[in-house]
């Protein structure tokens, strides 16, 4: 069953005729409301397994009140009983809601062991589980190659090792599978091409503490945006002293690491790859999912990006919207001049008067922004 076809299946509650013969007198929406209570309330003969299923199938009831009490009734339920529906076969849907309930890792990897477990509730537990969570559920090769959304969910979480994400990549293409939610998986692909890639391990192994302290590093570095002073006036471009460790960081990173942290990572990182020496990083970083207008409309200003990622600037549409963006653009030497000479019409006198006499942009658009100019007076 496809993980989009699944999550439709696992809504709770379930239709009574989903449900065990043994709870459905006790889940029955038609029953008296005070023997709905007293099932919220876990006053019935069922023991396990079952009173847990009936517990989370009263905690989605269209009745506040019962919902309520059954929400109450499994938070206060003992962990053995809890732990009797962790490795029952019980519907999917009951084990998916589980995810969500259940806390420590020893219990989540518990539940990742049970075969009636929903590749889509994997998928969305491996979003954002623990290192130790997310190692087990790398070990499901199979689930894996069958639902490559669990390798998806695995790459941009933080926590998961970058060494699994390269196994798991190297697994992926060498069965033919893609993973089309990872906007770099060529790159990535291309990138680990006959490289060694580990294999799984069973014990419990350091963590690959380079690439999360980067990140941990990113988010510690105060309020996000570029940390690329640019002067007015010539031009040229300081590192801000917060960010000299974080560049040093990403400097010694491999070029998978770079490809994953300009998804994971935030706008700090991604101004710092967006200069990057590799065109696959730059691209990365500026085509990520995460990258805001404003963020692009700072890069604009830099000097030092490329032609090819300023060009990425300029046609992104819904970016073009931002005054601050294109007026960048058009001011950046760097930038092709069909791109700048597209965007003179939008700009102020103020800013067209500026652009004629810059010394720094080409002849050629200093000419079109003077005549601009002239017909704005006229």
């Amino acid at each position: 069953m496809e993980v989009a076809a699944q999550a439709q299946v696992l809504a709770l509650p379930l239709p009574l005729e989903e449900l065990p013969e043994a709870l459905r007198r006790f889940a029955d929406p038609a029953a008296p409301e005070r023997a709905r209570r007293a099932a919220a309330r876990g006053l019935v003969p069922l023991r396990g397994e079952g009173l847990v299923a009936l517990l989370l199938q009263l905690s989605a009831d269209a009745d506040e009140a019962v919902a309520s009490e059954a929400q109450a009734s499994f938070a206060a339920l003992p962990p053995s009983v809890v732990d009797a529906a962790i490795d029952a076969a019980l519907h999917p849907a009951f084990l998916d809601r589980l995810t969500d309930l259940l806390r420590g890792d020893e219990s989540l990897e518990r539940l990742l062991a049970n075969p009636a477990l929903a590749d889509v509730s994997v998928v969305r537990l491996a979003r954002s589980c623990s290192e130790r969570v997310a190692e087990r559920v790398a070990l499901d090769e199979e689930r894996v190659l069958r639902a490559p959304a669990v390798l998806e969910s695995l790459y941009k979480n933080r926590n998961t090792r970058m060494s699994t994400v390269d196994r798991l990549i190297e697994l992926a293409v060498r069965n033919g599978v893609r993973a089309d939610g990872i906007p770099t998986f060529d790159a990535h692909a291309q990138a680990i091409a006959g490289q060694l890639i580990v294999e799984p391990q069973e014990e419990a192994l350091p963590s690959d503490g380079a690439f999360v302290a980067t990140v941990a590093d990113a988010d510690a570095g105060g309020p996000e945006g570029a940390p690329i002073d640019v002067d007015a006036v010539d031009g040229s471009e300081t590192l801000k002293e917060k960010f000299k460790p974080l560049s040093m960081q990403i400097a010694n990173m491999n070029l998978q690491e770079k490809l994953r942290l300009s998804l994971v990572g935030n706008a700090a990182c991604r101004a710092i790859l967006v200069r990057d020496s590799n065109k696959m990083v730059q691209q990365a970083a500026i085509g990520s999912p995460m990258m805001t207008e404003s963020e692009a409309a700072s890069i604009a200003q830099s000097r030092q990006v490329s032609e090819d990622v300023l060009r990425v600037i300029g046609s992104r549409r819904e970016w073009l919207s931002n005054y601050e963006l294109k007026r960048a653009l058009v001011g950046n030497p760097k930038t092709p001049v069909g791109i700048s000479m597209r965007f003179l019409s939008h700009l102020h006198a103020s800013d067209l008067r500026d652009l004629s006499r810059s010394r720094g942009v080409p002849t050629a658009l200093k000419t079109a922004a003077l005549q601009r100019l002239d017909k704005k007076k006229t």
